[in-house]
C-alpha cells in the first residue's frame, strides 16, 4: 500500500471511529451538565482540569517518541515498549503521591478531594491506553485504535445512563471513569500482545535516561500545553467558585469536541511525515500546504457559526440552567480555525525534530494564559477565561507560523484564508437572514459555504483529485 493510500485509509477509520466516539461524548457531556447541574459539573469538570495538569508527568512525551522512533525502525518497538512500561508505573505512583499533596495545600472540600482522587486514578489508567495507541499508530494500523475509542466512548455513555437511572451521587458518578479506563487497558493489552509485540518488560537504566532526555522537550511541551488550557479551570475555582467553572466548561466541552478534526488528520499523518522528513522534503511542503488551506476551509465557517448560533445551541444542549454560557461559548468560537491550524504545527515542528522550538513556543503561551487569567479573572470571572484561552492561541499560532515558514517553506497564508473568509461571510449573512429551524438551517448553510467555494475556484483539479481517491477508499 502506498503512502496515498495508507494515509486515506488511516484517516478515513479514525475519523470514522471518532467522529462516532464524539457523537457519543456528546451525549456524555449534556446527560453529564444536566444531572449534575452547574455547580456539580463545574466540580467534575474541575477533577479533570487538575488530574490534566499532573498526569502530563505520567508519560513525559514518551509515547509521542515511540511514534517517531518506532515507525522509522519497527525492530525498536519491544526496546521502547518494555521500557516504557516500567517507567510509567514508576511515574504513576509519584504522581498520584503530588496529587494528594496539592489537592491538600489548596484546601477542597472532602467531596472534591475524594472526585480529584478517584479521576486521577482514571486519568493514569487512560495513560497507558494511550501508550498502546502509539504503537497501532507507529505501524500505521490505527483500526485498532479506532475500535478502541468507540469501545470506551460507548461503556462510558452506557454506564453514565445507568448512573443517571438509579440517581446515584456525583462521587459515585466519578467512579465509572476508572471502570471504563480498565476495560479499554484490557482490549488494549490483548490488542497489542495478539496483533503486533509482546514485550519484554525491562529496566535499562541507560536507555530509561537517553529516552528520558531525548523526550522531555516533547514531554514540557504537552506539559506547557496542558496548563495553559487547564489552569484557568483551578483559577477559576479558587477564585469565583465551580459554578464559575461549569459556566465556563459547558461550552469548552463543545469546542473541545471539534478538536477531533486537526487531532484525527495528525494522528494519522504523524508517522508518514516524519518520514518525508528524512526522505522528501518537496512531499513535506506540499504536505504542510495542504494542511493549512483544508483546515481553514473547514474552522472559519465553524466560527462564524458557532458565533451566530450560540444561543440556541446553548439552550438545546444543556437548558436554562447554562444561559450564562453563551457570551462563552461566542467567545471560544474564534478558538476553533486557531487551533485547526497550531494543533497541526505543533506536529509538523516535532516530526522534522524541532521539539526545542515546539517547547519555547508552549512556554511562551503558557505564561501569556496564567498571567492574563491572573489579571483578567477576578474583574470577568468565566468569560475573561474564555476570551484569554482565545488570545493563548493566536499567540501560538504566530510563533508556530513563524518558525515553520523557516523550516519548511514560506508562504502567503492570506492566499488560503480570503476564500473561506469571503464564503463564511456570505454564509453568515444567510443565517441572520433566515429564521427557521436550527438543523435545517446549519445544513442549508453548509451547503452554501461549498457552493461559493466552488464558484470561486477555491478547489484545484489536484484537490478534485485526491476527494475522488478518498471517496473511493471509503466506499471501499
Amino acid at each position: 500500500m502506498n503512502t496515498i493510500n495508507r494515509i486515506v485509509k488511516n484517516t478515513t477509520l479514525l475519523f470514522a471511529s471518532t467522529v462516532l466516539s464524539y457523537i457519543l461524548l456528546f451525549f456524555v457531556n449534556m446527560y453529564t451538565a444536566r444531572y449534575l447541574g452547574v455547580g456539580g459539573f463545574g466540580t467534575l469538570s474541575l477533577a479533570f482540569a487538575f488530574t490534566g495538569i499532573f498526569v502530563v508527568f505520567v508519560d513525559l512525551g514518551l509515547s509521542t517518541l515511540l511514534v517517531r522512533e518506532v515507525a522509522r525502525d519497527k525492530s525498536l518497538a519491544n526496546k521502547y515498549l518494555g521500557n516504557i512500561i516500567v517507567i510509567k508505573i514508576v511515574l504513576s505512583f509519584i504522581t498520584f503521591g503530588f496529587i494528594v499533596i496539592f489537592v491538600n495545600l489548596i484546601g477542597y472540600s472532602q467531596e472534591v478531594s475524594n472526585i480529584i482522587y478517584i479521576v486521577s486514578v482514571s486519568t493514569i489508567i487512560g495513560s497507558f491506553n494511550a501508550l498502546f495507541y502509539s504503537v497501532f499508530q507507529a505501524y500505521e494500523k490505527m483500526g485498532y485504535q479506532s475500535i478502541g475509542a468507540v469501545l470506551n466512548s460507548f461503556l462510558l455513555f452506557s454506564l453514565i445512563l445507568t448512573i443517571i437511572n438509579y440517581g446515584l451521587d456525583i462521587v459515585t458518578f466519578s467512579l465509572i471513569y476508572i471502570v471504563v479506563n480498565l476495560i479499554s487497558l484490557f482490549y488494549c493489552f490483548l490488542i497489542c500482545f495478539w496483533k503486533f509485540i509482546w514485550p519484554k518488560i525491562e529496566i535499562d537504566l541507560s536507555f530509561w535516561k537517553t529516552t528520558i532526555i531525548t523526550a522531555l522537550p516533547l514531554s514540557l511541551a504537552v506539559l506547557f500545553s496542558v496548563i495553559g488550557f487547564r489552569i484557568d479551570s483551578v483559577l477559576l475555582s479558587i477564585m469565583n467558585g465551580n459554578i464559575a467553572v461549569g459556566f465556563y466548561t459547558a461550552p469548552y466541552r463543545l469546542i473541545e469536541a471539534l478538536i477531533v478534526i486537526p487531532s484525527v488528520f495528525t494522528l494519522a499523518i504523524y508517522p508518514v511525515i516524519s518520514n518525508f522528513y528524512v526522505s522528501s522534503h518537496e512531499t513535506l511542503e506540499n504536505s504542510y500546504k495542504i494542511s493549512i488551506k483544508y483546515l481553514t476551509i473547514i474552522g472559519l465557517p465553524i466560527a462564524v457559526g458557532i458565533t451566530l448560533l450560540a444561543d440556541e445551541i446553548i439552550l438545546l444542549i444543556y437548558g436554562n440552567g447554562f444561559s450564562q454560557s453563551i457570551l462563552a461559548l461566542q467567545i471560544l468560537s474564534w478558538e476553533i480555525p486557531l487551533i485547526f491550524l497550531t494543533y497541526t504545527f505543533g506536529t509538523f515542528l516535532v516530526s522534522i525534530d524541532k521539539q526545542i522550538i515546539s517547547l519555547k513556543i508552549t512556554f511562551i503561551a503558557m505564561i501569556v494564559n496564567i498571567i492574563l487569567n491572573l489579571l483578567l479573572i477576578p474583574y470577568f470571572s468565566y468569560l475573561a477565561a474564555s476570551f484569554v484561552t482565545v488570545i493563548t492561541e493566536l499567540v501560538a499560532f504566530i510563533f508556530c507560523f513563524s518558525y515553520l515558514s523557516k523550516f519548511i517553506i514560506k508562504i502567503n497564508i492570506i492566499k488560503f484564508i480570503i476564500k473561506p473568509a469571503v464564503a463564511s461571510l456570505i454564509m453568515g449573512l444567510f443565517m441572520l437572514c433566515f429564521n427557521i429551524n436550527l438543523f435545517l438551517l446549519i445544513i442549508i448553510s453548509t451547503i452554501l459555504y461549498l457552493v461559493i467555494l466552488v464558484i470561486l475556484k477555491t478547489f484545484s483539479d489536484e484537490d478534485i483529485q485526491l476527494l475522488r481517491q478518498i471517496l473511493h477508499k471509503v466506499k471501499k
